[in-house]
């Protein structure tokens, strides 16, 4: 399937340089630039996954948001996701090694949704834009919401 993706991407790209070669040139540039930025707290985030997976066992991470932790679990994984800046497409991947070393459905699903929903770490900006009442507002309802896709994850594949 992989395969299929890339080599459908590479028509596209060729299609675009045969339409207009300097916009292609001027996008493939800022696409080089937007890795460029990323690179290192993609870099920063697998050497931690490294190590945090080097670290610990997979009995050790199932005992702190395996499936049987339950709620308690699933509350670590909330807040550690409320807590943590880490891009999506790291965050899936992230989520993938987790499962495979022990961790529970309903605590991954509460940690990828408050990862991508609740940001604890950006608040003084949303603030600063939005005000403390839509910020405080927002979070708290993505979290809550977070909290249910956890249960409904778990209800399906718990």
């Amino acid at each position: 399937m992989d395969q299929l993706f890339y080599v459908g991407v590479a028509i596209a790209l060729g299609i675009s340089w045969k339409k207009d070669r300097k916009k292609t040139k001027m996008a493939l540039k800022k696409a080089w630039k937007s890795f460029e930025n990323i690179l290192p707290q993609f870099l920063a985030v697998l050497l931690i996954l490294g190590i945090m997976l080097a670290i610990l066992t997979p009995q050790q991470i199932s005992s702190v948001i395996g499936g049987e932790s339950g709620w308690l679990g699933v509350m670590v994984a909330s807040m550690l996701g409320s807590i943590t800046l880490i891009p999506g497409f790291i965050a899936f991947p992230l989520a993938s090694a987790l499962l495979k070393n022990g961790a529970g459905y309903m605590q991954i699903a509460a940690f990828v949704s408050t990862l991508m929903m609740v940001g604890i770490v950006t608040m003084p900006v949303e603030i600063k834009f939005f005000g403390k009442k839509a910020t405080y507002l927002r979070n708290g309802l993505a979290f809550v919401f977070s909290l249910i896709v956890a249960f409904v994850i778990g209800g399906i594949l718990g």
